[in-house]
């Protein structure tokens, strides 16, 4: 029977667990390419493979300050005007809770501002005027910054690099002393973040539970956490037997979590393509949580075992769409080719990509040249009447590689459809993409 408690109390554990994971997995790949909190990492080119974040983007420039506001206090996060780039990004807790979105589509609206990341119980009359206050319920947190390129030329990816570093992040006490915002160039390493399905998701699980008060809403997982070995100020050893009992519930969240994954109702009716996200979930964002007789743990473990980041509010700044099998039903299959035609009149304001990942990691593929095609890839062929088509497989078309993006042969592998800036008529399904086809 303890056995049996302790698999069950496992598997809840990871699903409740999953966005906190995620985090510190990502905070524990900044401190491998010597960061810390408080600073910045950026990748100063477009992505690729060595980035091993779940699902990242590799058609804008990315960069993600990670607060620790513990020591120093509330801590500014300075975003500079749309006016030479854009923005499209969120400030979040530890839990992934976002805070409020940044840019254009957030709460600065394209004029800049001083974010103040603030940690829980601070004296806000102490906060000078001129801040966008972010009041925080855990004293960790980071934001995920997307520089939106004007197109893929080497001069606008240099030029959305330069915007990038516009951005400042500072403990509030350092403000009057000009400081020095330090960015961490993670492009030339592998970034190590995928979620780890075994006894190791536990270990990083009391890193963080050691880090941070428990939040009034988690306090009936307590005991239960306390069940399998992790408890605040104490050392979380375990024999064998037990490491082994929670590697077989890490699995078995894994598989759950996947199933509710692939049972996601399609958002065009007579297609596969899924938003994995629920209006519950969505609600809960915009309410921290604090929605009556709601706790969607299920959903939020869900997403975190696919990507990372939350935006406050959810598909106005961007939009997103996954397909993991063909117009057939059948799992995309790495050592297949398939083609996805893309109709004309995207319902995109600034563009729109496919991008490939690893079915079993929802990481990019590793060792491929590219992950992705964009309507901002140079060379990118579009047929007479504006329609696109893409290829995927292990080896490209006979048209050759601008409309290609390669597979591993020995795995599955799933496509997310990004839409940045999306229109109403991808909502309302005036629009509509089509399902990827086998090509036989």
């Amino acid at each position: 029977m303890k056995e049996e408690i302790l698999y069950q109390r496992g598997v809840e554990a990871a699903i409740w667990g999953m966005p906190a994971v995620n985090y510190q997995l990502m905070y524990d790949a900044f401190s491998k390419v010597n960061g810390n909190y408080n600073q910045v990492v950026i990748w100063p080119k477009l992505l690729d493979w060595k980035n091993q974040t779940l699902t990242p983007n590799p058609d804008v420039i990315y960069l993600m300050p990670f607060f620790n506001t513990e020591k120093v206090g509330p801590v500014v996060l300075e975003i500079p005007p749309a006016d030479t780039g854009v923005f499209n990004g969120s400030v979040m807790t530890f839990w992934q809770n976002s805070i409020q979105d940044v840019g254009p589509g957030g709460v600065d609206k394209g004029k800049g501002g001083k974010y103040l990341f603030i940690p829980p119980g601070y004296d806000k009359s102490k906060i000078p005027s001129g801040y966008i206050e972010l009041q925080s319920n855990t004293y960790r947190g980071y934001a995920l910054l997307r520089s939106v390129l004007k197109s893929g030329s080497n001069t606008d990816v240099a030029a959305a690099v330069a915007y990038a570093k516009r951005i400042k992040v500072y403990a509030l006490s350092e403000a009057s002393k000009n400081p020095t915002t330090q960015f961490i160039d993670a492009s030339e390493q592998v970034y190590e973040s995928n979620i780890p399905f075994d006894f190791t998701f536990y270990k990083i699980l009391d890193e963080i539970i050691q880090q941070e008060p428990w939040l009034e809403r988690d306090k009936a997982m307590i005991d239960i956490l306390k069940s399998i070995g992790i408890e605040r100020r104490k050392p979380f050893n375990q024999n064998k037997r037990t490491e082994e009992i929670l590697t077989a519930a890490a699995k078995t969240a894994r598989s759950w979590l996947d199933n509710n994954l692939e049972e996601t109702a399609p958002f065009f009716k007579g297609t596969h393509w899924v938003f994995p996200v629920t209006s519950e979930f969505g609600k809960n964002i915009q309410g921290d949580y604090l929605i009556p007789d709601s706790y969607p743990t299920t959903n939020r473990g869900l997403l975190y075992t696919v990507g990372f980041f939350s935006a406050k509010h959810i598909g106005e700044s961007q939009y997103y769409l996954m397909q993991m099998v063909d117009k057939e039903g059948n799992p995309l299959d790495g050592n297949s080719s398939y083609k996805l035609n893309v109709p004309a009149n995207v319902p995109v304001k600034q563009y729109c990509s496919m991008t490939v990942y690893n079915r079993e990691t929802h990481t990019f593929i590793r060792n491929k040249k590219w992950a992705a095609r964009s309507s901002q890839t140079p060379g990118l062929k579009t047929n007479s009447d504006g329609t696109v088509d893409l290829y995927f497989g292990p080896t490209p078309p006979e048209s050759g590689e601008s409309n290609w993006v390669p597979t591993d042969p020995k795995g599955k592998f799933e496509i997310l459809a990004r839409f940045y800036g999306p229109k109403p008529n991808l909502y309302d399904q005036s629009w509509k993409l089509n399902d990827v086809e086998k090509v036989k």
